[in-house]
């Protein structure tokens, strides 16, 4: 039974790395194809065959091309199973006590729902560089989930906090993942993982204001 166990925790194992394997197969397809014709210049057939994965496994992973193209899908919410507990204890004051070190902790999930390697990083800001439209509705996206934490912050604080230091806290917070990713992309294989370089980062920015 033991050994059973074993060997299915194996092969659930490699099903999830094939996964993983395949999701950033067809980023970084979308990416390429992105910058070589543009966004309107692929449809989503012609990203099936350059990534190998047929029509039906590529709407699996992606529901659009521009989920493809940025590497995820809708903003995540706070409000979820899985990032409800995390927003609880921000709420209540936690874990350290310290507003930015404690918006470190809020996001540091969110991290672990990207899926991008370096390559994919340095292809995804030449794509956003040569792509309004992309530039566009990531700056959407990002602006919902700070609406969130702005939210979050004011009710940890109480109203006195006000919206416009909500506001700035999370801007501070916005500029140190932009850090951390611009020095993630430009990192070699043997340098720290992006939510590393976040946490250092934000330490960093923490250090300004003592």
């Amino acid at each position: 039974m033991h050994s059973m166990a074993i060997s299915a925790a194996r092969a659930l194992g490699g099903r999830v790395q094939k996964q993983e394997q395949t999701r950033r197969r067809i980023v970084r397809c979308a990416q390429r194809l992105c910058l070589e014709a543009g966004f309107d210049g692929f449809t989503m057939d012609e990203l099936a065959e350059q990534a190998e994965v047929s029509r039906r496994t590529l709407f699996n992973y992606f529901p659009s091309k521009v989920d493809a193209v940025l590497g995820g899908a809708e903003p995540p919410q706070f409000s979820s199973p899985e990032l409800a507990p995390v927003a609880e204890a921000f709420r209540a004051g936690g874990p350290h006590s310290r507003l930015v070190d404690d918006l470190g902790e809020l996001t540091r999930p969110l991290l672990a729902t990207q899926t991008i390697d370096r390559e994919s990083a340095r292809l995804r800001r030449s794509v956003l560089t040569s792509s309004p439209r992309l530039l566009t509705v990531i700056h959407e996206r990002f602006e919902e989930v700070a609406e969130q934490i702005v939210g979050l912050v004011l009710e940890r604080e109480g109203p006195d906090f006000g919206a416009v230091r909500a506001r700035l806290a999370v801007a501070l917070l916005i500029a140190v993942f932009d850090a951390a990713l611009e020095s993630f992309s430009q990192g070699g294989p043997d340098d720290p993982e992006l939510a590393e370089l976040f946490t250092d980062h934000l330490r960093l920015a923490g250090e300004l204001f003592t």
